[in-house]
């Protein structure tokens, strides 16, 4: 795909928004979601995305609504990192498929490191347990507060 493109408003995420695809839920509010990553890199890899508006990547999100959004990015960060206590957090998000994009809708991976522990690639692999993937999102939901 294409670094601007039309908004698909058929992406799995905004399926996810709409109630269409099942996700493991972590936060929610009238400004994002934040959901486990079912093929995640590592234990606690969350996903964060706005939500009221057909933003495909980071340049195409309305500059206005940016801040509060990046707000909850911080919140869900914050509290990976108290849920799982990494040595390391990452937050990085993706511009276009030559950049790494796989979803064509604005979000931030935020993904726990530990400095003995590798990555899975980006992606790929097998999905996650939704089991684990719940007890995960169960633990970093109590620390959001």
């Amino acid at each position: 795909m294409t670094l601007h493109a039309d908004y698909d408003p058929d992406n799995i995420f905004a399926k996810i928004l709409r109630g269409d695809m099942p996700s493991v839920k972590v936060y929610e509010d009238e400004i994002a979601l934040a959901f486990m990553d079912v093929f995640p890199q590592s234990e606690g890899h969350t996903l964060v995305v706005p939500k009221h508006v057909q933003a495909r990547n980071f340049l195409d999100m309305p500059t206005l609504k940016l801040g509060a959004y990046m707000e909850r990015v911080q919140t869900v960060a914050r509290a990976v990192e108290k849920a799982m206590t990494p040595d390391g957090v990452v937050v990085t998000q993706f511009n276009g498929a030559p950049a790494g994009q796989t979803v064509f809708h604005l979000h931030f991976h935020i993904i726990p490191r530990w400095k003995d522990k590798g990555l899975a690639g980006h992606a790929a692999g097998q999905m996650a347990d939704m089991g684990e993937l719940q007890a995960i999102a169960d633990k970093i939901r109590a620390k959001l507060g």
